[in-house]
């Protein structure tokens, strides 16, 4: 097993590139057949699902746009409870099926608070499409339309996932060891 070193941590090789790419065409095959005649607009949430936005956006074949938000709820190796916005929507979001482009849905802090966000602006109908998700970390009540992979509560990198800003441009997924 492969193991990396990114700042002050190790991390093992968990899930290879192969596999992150099969589970995002099944995801985009999904969206295709789902979301044909919706028109939807895709919103990336930065940083860490840049990739899989990507990636997603290649195998999804409907009519849609795309566009980005940043949001911060990390600090290190621990969420901190508390989502700040960074950069904004732009666009208008009234009467459009929206589809939430997330890397990772762990607690659902973040994602409640985005879909909060859309149903305020007044979207139509809203999607959730997450790389990962991690089912045991779940603190809210929240929809997860497409999940790409399910994966314990370990702390992750690579794939857009960082630590402290660093491994994002990994292609495959690490888990941290522990020491």
């Amino acid at each position: 097993m492969s193991i990396i070193q990114i700042k002050d941590k190790k991390f093992a090789l968990s899930i290879p590139e192969v596999e992150i790419q099969n589970a995002v065409r099944k995801v985009g095959d999904a969206i295709n057949r789902d979301l044909a005649d919706k028109d939807p607009l895709f919103i990336c949430v930065l940083n860490g699902a840049f990739m899989f936005a990507g990636d997603l956006m290649k195998t999804v074949t409907i009519p849609s746009e795309i566009t980005f938000i940043k949001l911060s709820s990390y600090d290190g190796l621990y969420s901190t409870g508390k989502v700040k916005e960074i950069i904004g929507l732009n666009e208008s979001v009234v009467g459009r099926n929206v589809v939430v482009v997330e890397d990772i849905v762990d607690t659902g802090i973040t994602m409640e608070r985005i879909l909060s966000s859309l149903r305020a602006k007044g979207a139509n109908e809203i999607k959730v499409a997450t790389f990962l998700q991690k089912p045991d970390a779940l603190q809210r009540d929240i929809t997860v339309d497409y999940i790409a992979m399910k994966i314990p509560n370990d702390f992750i990198v690579g794939y857009g996932l960082d630590y402290d800003g660093y491994g994002r441009n990994l292609k495959d997924i690490y888990t941290v060891v522990s020491e």
